[in-house]
């Protein structure tokens, strides 16, 4: 397809939640450099020996030195490259172990997935197996002795390659452990992950379309007349394979209702989904083929994820053992640019249909409310009495109200403004810091009530 990008050839042929899984390891990109280093070596090692038969003749500049002298500079080379790769490894343990205590165990797969420490261990690697690979090149026997000039010089550019890499990784490392870093890096997952699963305004269906009437009917068919298929395993739902349940569900002439979303936990051997009609259920008993579930949640399908990463960075700095009030507000304004982007979009219905137009998959939707609960209730909470953190909460609700297309939205809005009031209320013992708080309440609620909805209840 003309303007396909190699991104997007990619996840045409690779699911979202098998490139996660290939993205979040410390293996893949340093065995595929070492695989490279050896297809380089191979490559370097049959022009040197076509150059030693007299095939071709290499610059005067490479044809120096004895095997002995190219023995021991690639040795110093091989111990020099694996010392610096142990060192390489060592700091990477000790910045999660940093990670892990400072900004939670979730924020380990944020380390982890780094394309920039994957590729400076697999730089390392990979030259040492080059060298090692050189090194038992050299050979002795013979009449002349066989010495890979050429080979040995790419060793040399490699390890120029090398000390590159090493000051690049010190400071990205410098730079990737600093909080704003990773608020911002966590933000901006948070934005790919909004693009992908909800659409702007105007390009997809919404929360509307489960009142049409082949949705209420099938619904009805499925509450009264359709049997549960319980989960195999247990773990969160990383991942829903639409393409394929509504595949299954058409061959079967079937409608099936999933009961969680990605991000949701699933027990074994409780229901996971109904179907209808039962007779189709034991066609769909294999539902695990249907979805992904494993020990941690993901970004793929689960937006909600990045929210919570935030949350728990916030609710940590607030906490009497950091007591730190910036950083809490820091994760406050990403929060508030996050939600400021859900609020422009539609949030999907939850609705999948064959190529006929028939409702074959339904799964829960989105719901606006619990993505703002999600994002501010335990901030608000580990932040009581404390004046800077409600007033930044209320200034970003502000921010988010501007926002709102609904007055769905804006309730759920103005019910967290409230909440921010009463709290500071109750809490703040400064009467100063009290009536600041209480000056932006009663700015927001003018500016709710410019909009036309039926005033909330007060604080």
């Amino acid at each position: 397809m003309a303007g396909q990008t190699a991104g997007d050839r990619v996840r045409s042929w690779m699911p979202d939640w098998r490139r996660e899984a290939l993205r979040t390891n410390l293996w893949l990109v340093p065995s595929l450099l070492t695989l490279a280093a050896v297809l380089l070596f191979v490559l370097t090692y049959l022009l040197d020996r076509a150059a030693f038969h007299g095939d071709f003749t290499l610059p005067s500049w490479m044809n120096e030195g004895s095997a002995d002298a190219g023995r021991q500079v690639l040795s110093a080379i091989a111990a020099g490259v694996i010392t610096v790769t142990g060192v390489v490894f060592s700091v990477t343990i000790v910045v999660l172990t940093l990670a892990s205590q400072q900004f939670g165990p979730r924020m380990l797969r944020n380390f982890i997935r780094d394309l920039g420490t994957q590729v400076s261990l697999g730089t390392f690697v990979a030259t040492f197996v080059y060298a090692v690979l050189a090194l038992g090149s050299i050979s002795s026997a013979g009449p002349a002795e066989f010495v890979p000039h050429l080979t040995i010089t790419v060793c040399l550019v490699l390890l120029l390659v090398d000390v590159v890499v090493l000051i690049y990784f010190i400071h990205h490392i410098a730079v990737t452990i600093q909080l704003p870093q990773v608020m911002a890096s966590i933000s901006k997952d948070l934005h790919a992950a909004i693009d992908i699963q909800f659409p702007p305004a105007g390009d997809g269906p919404h929360a509307g379309d489960r009142t049409s009437a082949d949705v209420v009917e099938a619904s009805r068919r499925l509450d009264d007349e359709g049997v549960t298929v319980a989960a195999r395993t247990s773990g969160y739902l990383q991942f829903v394979r639409h393409e394929r349940l509504v595949a299954t569900a058409t061959d079967n002439d079937a409608v099936v209702q999933l009961l969680y979303r990605p991000g949701h936990f699933v027990t074994a051997g409780l229901p996971m989904a109904r179907v209808w009609p039962p007779d189709a259920a034991a066609s769909l008993e294999a539902m695990e083929r249907g979805h992904v579930a494993g020990p941690y949640r993901t970004l793929s399908q689960d937006p909600v994820f990045a929210i919570d990463q935030l949350v728990e960075i916030a609710i940590r700095a607030l906490s009497m053992a950091v007591n730190d009030t910036f950083t809490a507000i820091t994760c406050i304004d990403w929060l508030t640019d996050g939600l400021c982007v859900i609020t422009r979009r539609y949030l999907p219905a939850g609705l999948h249909r064959d190529a006929a137009g028939r409702v074959r998959l339904i799964e829960p939707s989105p719901d606006y409310s619990r993505i703002v609960n999600r994002a501010c209730d335990k901030i608000r909470q580990a932040g009581r009495g404390m004046p800077a953190v409600l007033i930044r909460q209320m200034d970003g609700m502000g921010k988010v109200l501007a926002m709102s297309r609904s007055p769905e939205q804006r309730r759920v809005l103005m019910r967290q403004v409230d909440m921010i009031a009463r709290a500071g209320g109750e809490a703040i013992p400064e009467p100063e810091d009290r009536r600041d708080l209480a000056h932006r309440h009663q700015l927001l609620r003018r500016q709710y009530a410019e909009f036309g909805d039926p005033a909330p209840a007060g604080p």
